[in-house]
């Protein structure tokens, strides 16, 4: 199982740089970053992870996550690094396509594309989204951006993006591009959606937090899905992001490999400069083998 770090960076933290170094000397397989440009202040939607609905602290303090995972990619040369989630609809896709691919190129082909449309409709609609199109916009998008990483000169015609005949460079050292990863999931037909993209524009699914057997769940969907579309369900590659404990780590491992992850990703918040050393070298000792 590939056990991967989600850094929830700020100015009272480390850098991302000696985090993502540190993260490699202890055999974690991945570094990744999470994204929010803004954090409104007077927010409507809750947060759905705190009975009280308020958002945490970490969430106003996020640094853009390409520049973050710059950082690390100079201070290492094995972990893989990933956005953990890019919220792609919030992005000009023609300046992240460019962000994407530079980041690989310069990495040696280490970078993995986390991608998202966004649960926060306050900070969507303030970065000019179309809510209930957030989806459908992604989609567009992530296909537009492939055409920018995979041929030259690329062009684009769909709803929310076109352009004509343009050049593009550097393109991504992985071919033919870097993967993405649909980081979505939900109840019900938000599910349904999650596991449809991930068909569609998706070389793998991220979703958050679901036990062991009801991923095996969804994946026996996801699998069903791709024979219907003529994909390779084997192809996929399968991150769960802050995995369900199931008694301690290593059970936890056991369980969500039977369910049919490869990847789990641990998450930390803390991280202060005086502190981060300790509490990785915790994180690894508990789940790295």
């Amino acid at each position: 199982m590939k056990i991967g770090l989600l850094a929830f960076v700020g100015p009272t933290t480390a850098n991302p740089a000696v985090l993502a170094r540190k993260c490699e000397t202890l055999g974690f397989e991945s570094f990744y970053l999470p994204e929010h440009p803004i954090l409104p202040v007077n927010h409507k939607t809750p947060y759905p992870l705190a009975a009280d609905g308020k958002i945490p602290e970490p969430y106003a303090n996020m640094p853009d996550p390409f520049v973050g995972l710059a950082l690390a990619a100079g201070a290492t040369s094995k972990i893989n690094l990933g956005t953990g989630i890019c919220l792609v609809p919030e992005r000009d896709p023609i300046v992240t396509a460019k962000a994407v691919a530079t980041l690989d190129f310069y990495s040696g082909g280490r970078f993995i594309f986390g991608i998202g449309a966004g649960w926060l409709k306050d900070e969507s609609e303030i970065m000019g989204v179309d809510f209930k199109r957030r989806w459908a916009i992604t989609r567009e998008y992530i296909r537009a951006m492939k055409a920018l990483w995979t041929t030259d000169p690329a062009s684009f015609e769909g709803e929310f993006v076109r352009f004509p005949p343009v050049r593009s460079n550097p393109k991504p050292v992985r071919k033919p591009h870097p993967p993405v990863h649909i980081g979505a999931g939900g109840i019900g037909p938000a599910m349904d959606r999650a596991l449809r993209d991930t068909v569609a524009i998706g070389d793998g699914w991220a979703p958050l937090g679901i036990p062991p057997d009801a991923l095996a769940v969804e994946l026996a969907k996801l699998k069903k899905l791709c024979a219907e579309a003529g994909r390779d369900f084997a192809k996929l590659e399968i991150t769960m992001y802050a995995p369900a404990l199931q008694g301690d780590p290593q059970t936890t491992i056991a369980r969500y490999r039977e369910a049919g992850a490869h990847r789990l990703i641990c998450f930390t918040e803390k991280l202060a400069a005086g502190e981060y050393e300790r509490e990785l070298e915790s994180i690894a000792k508990s789940w790295i083998c």
